[in-house]
């Protein structure tokens, strides 16, 4: 029969005869594969250390330490002048990267920093495809905030199916398909199951569960990423398994004794009683009472009357090892969307040009997944919190909450900066970075962007590194001499030649 679908089992026979695949609809491939392709890739996780590797490389270039907010609000559309609208986006950015600071404060069981929930709602993205977010609203003795984010296992999320209700793998949409809740499948302390449906959003537009998943039109649910190379993870463990088990026995040997009485004989006394029979039980016999030891390491057996001891070294099975295992992580490093070098840690033969053109293609990929897989958690957290801290009243804004509620897009403008973009050689990003500057087609706040910074931050930092060198009667950088510039820039040239 025609089959199509995630795990698919291809067989072995011939292509011309295989049958062709059924077109459907991904949400029927995700609601039969999603569990078996979740648990697959989960135990890889714990298992594989290539895998656990990588995914933690990833989280790292995507993340770093955690995203730093840019707020960018429209001045024009919440009622500000451009200068007092920066002056409310510095400020909301110290209180809301202090609330990331504390656990107590942003995460609802007080133990995960903002930047560890980041990592955590990547690991469960990659893991299952998907991430899931609950907000919440409690005080807690000694922080301010009572907004927190409780991070959910994608499990949670019952797959239950009924489209006369519009219900779609625990995901209930409206008429034009947008989530409007999603049911959850809850055990209490004691055991007991239970389903408990939470609504996407509360009445003000407020997000109470944040679902974060990738795919194709008409999908609602996600599925890992290692879904595609779930076989080559299996393909690769038996490799590995059989090559070490090949390894060992390399190291050892087999004993096998040859006798003179002919093959019939000997297999005519495993049949039945013959004279043969006879002698096997002498022969036996013989051997259990004959045993010379050489310590712990060995021992000398003393051979029957026409018997020969043969050494036997074991072959070792597979000796283009590498090569394969090489192949096979290559495909796992391709879906990870990472560099081979940078999942397996070997750079042998690797040059700046190669790792340049790798960094290059799979760069876009990372800002893919910040932009549309951490960003829109941390966007809704972001949002939920500055609803509050404007409905309190700790941070003022034109019109309170209505006003807010009102230009809400428009006040929570945010651009969120994370680790800057690999390079293999700093001396020469740095000097294209100042040939673009000095063309004129890329700003010192570009340039700061693609490094993870904020030229605000570098221009305060920047004012108050002059006012302590003017108290302390210190030379500024840019006040070199001539002669100690044109030395530095040769000592740099030096170095870059040498290297």
């Amino acid at each position: 029969m025609p089959g199509a679908g995630y795990l698919r089992n291809t067989g072995s026979g011939p292509a011309v005869f295989m049958a062709g695949p059924a077109l459907r609809d991904i949400s029927d491939d995700i609601r039969q594969a999603w569990t078996p392709a979740a648990a697959r890739t989960i135990e890889a996780l714990q298992n594989n250390g290539w895998i656990a590797g990588g995914v933690e490389a990833a989280i790292s270039t995507i993340i770093g330490t955690g995203l730093q907010l840019n707020a960018t609000p429209d001045h024009e559309a919440i009622g500000m002048t451009a200068s007092e609208a920066a002056k409310w986006a510095r400020r909301v950015e110290r209180r809301y990267e202090a609330r990331c600071r504390n656990a107590f404060e942003c995460d609802a069981g007080g133990r995960w920093t903002a930047g560890q929930m980041e990592a955590a709602h990547l690991r469960q993205f990659f893991a299952t495809g998907e991430g899931i977010t609950q907000f919440l609203m409690f005080s807690r003795p000694g922080v301010e905030s009572r907004t927190r984010a409780r991070l959910l296992p994608s499990h949670w999320l019952c797959r239950d199916t009924d489209v006369s209700e519009r219900l779609h793998q625990g995901v209930r949409l409206d008429r034009h398909g947008a989530p409007v809740s999603y049911r959850f499948r809850l055990k209490d302390g004691n055991g007991i199951t239970s389903d408990v449906e939470y609504r996407a959003r509360d009445r003000f537009g407020r997000p109470i569960i944040k679902h974060i998943f990738d795919g194709l039109p008409g999908q609602h649910r996600g599925i890992t990423v290692f879904a595609p190379v779930l076989k080559t993870i299996q393909n690769y463990d038996r490799l590995s398994g059989s090559t070490l088990a090949a390894s060992f026995l390399h190291a050892m040997f087999a004993a096998t004794i040859e006798s003179d009485y002919p093959t019939e004989d000997v297999l005519s006394a495993i049949g039945g009683e013959t004279p043969m029979t006879g002698f096997m039980k002498e022969l036996t016999g013989w051997h259990s009472n004959v045993d010379i030891k050489l310590g712990d390491y060995g021992r000398i057996p003393h051979l029957f009357a026409g018997e020969k001891l043969n050494l036997q070294g074991a072959k070792y099975p597979n000796a283009n090892y590498e090569p394969l295992a090489n192949f096979l992580l290559r495909e796992i490093a391709r879906c990870l969307g990472c560099l081979f070098e940078d999942l397996t840690g070997d750079y042998r033969g690797a040059t700046y040009s190669s790792l340049q053109n790798g960094i290059a293609k799979i760069w876009p990929i990372t800002q893919y997944r910040r932009k549309h897989i951490a960003v829109p958690y941390k966007q809704a957290d972001y949002e939920a919190w500055l609803e509050e801290e404007i409905d309190t009243g700790r941070t003022p804004f034109p019109g309170g909450i209505r006003g807010f509620l009102n230009s809400k897009a428009a006040a929570c403008r945010a651009e969120w900066r994370g680790p800057p973009k690999p390079v293999a050689d700093e001396l020469k990003a740095a000097r294209a970075d100042e040939i673009y500057y000095g063309l004129g087609v890329k700003t010192q706040g570009r340039i700061a962007a693609d490094r993870g910074d904020d030229i605000e931050d570098i221009h305060e930092g920047l004012e108050r590194e002059r006012q302590s060198r003017n108290e302390r009667n210190l030379p500024h950088p840019g006040e070199r001499s001539e002669d100690a510039r044109i030395g530095t820039d040769k000592a740099i040239d030096e170095e870059r030649d040498e290297k």
